[in-house]
């Protein structure tokens, strides 16, 4: 069977023997029609099953009420997070989501921008690849207000509000040494983009400030699988892989710190197997406070990241470009560099006094 055609406005006014203008205007609710003929043509519509035909309207109007999100991971649980804050935050003014994924390509991304474009949105909600920005010039140039997340991309001259990972990086340091610990280590994802820049600038800069040496194998790369999307959910293997050859490094006392809360299970996990003791012989701290983080065993120290603030701080400065403009995509203020603070949640997964039980 073919599927049914799409019932339009002239299906109704031929079947009430009226005009489309007449229909058009009953749906509306404007004043020209009568009460009797609003009702008829409304209970017409609810029968052939009628659905406003959202992209003929915003021709007409030139406001599709849409926005692009461009995102490299959704399986991220602060990317989740955001997402779900960016969309309860629209859909109460109004405005739907159309969400790409990039899966930190650059292909990805450029393909991304075209559509976004293509389609007419509003305006472009973006975590970039930080890898080229000719696409989304383009896009700006087209008339389409963009706001950068999480990520900034140096030489585009557009908004950007997300986390201070430098700020959260040198908290979770301070936590460590104030403990007393003298040997640090730092656990990252092998990607070259700037919340892991920051987080490592951060660990660096604490430890100087301190007058401690960060020799370059204090900072250790987890190496992203090869041929896997990047879209997969977060692992904790291959932190744990390399877990068993870091606790033979380590000394007591020492404390590691890990770019998400995935890479701190898996080292703990390797640290069990190694007889050390997590919160006693080694500590560990994690960042994201993602869901699990205070039901391991020991609960763990981590660096709480305001996703539904980022979210909700970017759509409403995006939508003041939409709305200053009316739609037009023109500019509401000069751009503006926005991070919000992270926070330290302490829990048992750094001994209180480093070199273990005292």
């Amino acid at each position: 069977m073919s599927p049914r055609r799409r019932t339009t406005l002239r299906d109704i006014a031929e079947s009430l023997d009226l005009s489309v203008n007449t229909v058009s205007r009953a749906l509306a609710d404007k004043d020209a029609v009568g009460v009797e003929t609003r009702r008829r043509v409304k209970a017409e519509a609810e029968r052939l099953g009628y659905v406003p035909n959202t992209m003929a309207r915003s021709l007409v109007l030139q406001n599709a009420m849409t926005l692009g999100l461009v995102i490299t991971n959704p399986s991220n649980p602060f990317y989740a997070r955001l997402i779900s804050a960016i969309e309860e935050r629209g859909r109460t003014r109004g405005y739907s989501l159309m969400l790409m994924v990039t899966e930190d390509s650059v292909d990805n991304e450029r393909r991304a921008a075209e559509e976004l474009m293509r389609w007419g949105v509003d305006g472009v909600l973006a975590i970039p690849v930080q890898h080229g920005a000719e696409h989304w010039e383009r896009l700006r140039k087209s008339g389409v207000p963009l706001v950068l997340l999480n990520r900034d991309l140096p030489g585009l001259d557009v908004d950007l509000v997300g986390v201070d990972y430098y700020a959260g990086s040198r908290a979770a340091t301070e936590h460590a040494l104030s403990t007393g610990a003298t040997e640090l280590y730092l656990v990252e994802e092998d990607l070259d983009i700037s919340p892991v820049a920051e987080r490592i600038r951060g660990f660096r800069d604490t430890l100087a400030t301190h007058g401690l040496a960060a020799p370059d194998d204090a900072v250790v790369r987890v190496a992203s699988p090869e041929g896997v999307s990047v879209s997969v959910p977060f692992d904790p293997g291959p932190a744990y892989e390399l877990g068993a050859g870091l606790a033979r490094r380590a000394g007591p006392g020492a404390v590691v710190l890990a770019g998400n809360d995935y890479h701190a299970l898996g080292l703990c996990r390797a640290f069990a197997e190694q007889g050390l003791r997590v919160g006693v012989d080694i500590g560990v701290i994690g960042h994201g406070d993602h869901p699990f983080s205070a039901y391991l065993d020991p609960p763990l120290t981590t660096v709480r990241l305001p996703a539904p603030e980022v979210g909700r701080a970017g759509i409403d400065r995006l939508l003041e470009h939409v709305e200053t403009a009316g739609g037009s995509g023109g500019e509401a203020a000069g751009p503006a560099h926005t991070l919000l603070p992270p926070e330290l949640i302490v829990r048992a997964s750094v001994p209180e006094t480093a070199g273990g039980e005292g």
